[in-house]
């Protein structure tokens, strides 16, 4: 759940070029938030169209409850409407009529997701429109030299973390468009963001690089040599004067596509 506050704090201002980006024909009134999180997506849409209301959708009810928490503190509590959702299910609970549906890094998790778009393209009102946000990978922090006795660690382990979820996310990294167009939508517009951001930017971005790396070592440790998992170790050791949390040249790369696709 850190992972998620932390992706929404260093990329607030490239979520919200992204909602000022959107094709749309008039100010939504009522969005959908499929797959929301902690609410990075819920809360950047509430800042851009301030009479809209948002129901935020998500199959973890920890999730929710630190997003319903946010929205108190902010005071927008009675414009969210947290929906605890298996969307991969059938018998999707009544979402209403949105005239935007935002899905950002959901829609790889889904099973069936030509079902979900169809799904999604009947519960729109005619003309609105479904932004679909999703990205290339996990971001990497660290210069392709590190760490200086293993170069190109962090790519090598992200790269064996791929391999082994491919079977679970078959659909990470994919190109939406013809699969939008397949369900039924117009893609009005296709973005790709290319981000670099430096940590001297963002102290969050040395937390982020260390909980990522972390959730990285628990599905790879069996299968990286004995070597990697040392210096990965030393990297992930807050005590040691070589983890990731000390260095000084993190850059936080990734990459975001967003889709947007409106219904007829």
């Amino acid at each position: 759940m850190e992972i998620l506050d932390l992706d929404a704090e260093v990329l607030s201002e490239h979520t919200a070029s992204i909602t000022a980006w959107l094709p749309l024909r008039t100010a939504p009134r009522q969005i959908v938030d499929l797959g929301c999180g902690t609410g990075a997506g819920t809360f950047a849409l509430l800042d851009r169209f301030p009479d809209a209301h948002v129901t935020a959708v998500d199959t973890s009810a920890e999730h929710l409850q630190r997003l319903r928490e946010k929205a108190c503190a902010r005071g927008t509590q009675e414009r969210v409407r947290t929906v605890l959702a298996d969307l991969d299910a059938g018998g999707w609970p009544d979402l209403g009529s949105p005239d935007l549906v935002w899905a950002s890094a959901s829609m790889h998790h889904m099973a069936h997701p030509a079902r979900v778009l169809r799904t999604v393209h009947d519960l729109l009102t005619p003309g609105g429109l479904f932004a679909v946000v999703e990205l290339a990978g996990f971001p990497r922090f660290l210069p392709p030299s590190a760490p200086e006795d293993r170069p190109g660690l962090e790519e090598r382990a992200h790269a064996a973390a791929d391999r082994m979820r491919a079977g679970h996310m078959p659909h990470r990294g994919a190109d939406w468009g013809p699969m939008l167009t397949g369900a039924g939508f117009t893609v009005e517009g296709e973005r790709t963001i290319t981000l670099s951001i430096e940590g001297s930017r963002s102290e969050a971005i040395g937390r982020y690089a260390l909980g990522g790396l972390r959730r990285v070592r628990g599905v790879v440790a069996e299968t990286l040599s004995r070597e990697d998992l040392t210096a990965l170790d030393r990297l992930l050791d807050p005590d040691s004067p070589h983890g990731i949390a000390r260095r000084d040249d993190l850059t936080m790369r990734t990459e975001r596509t967003v889709w947007a696709a409106r219904r007829p």
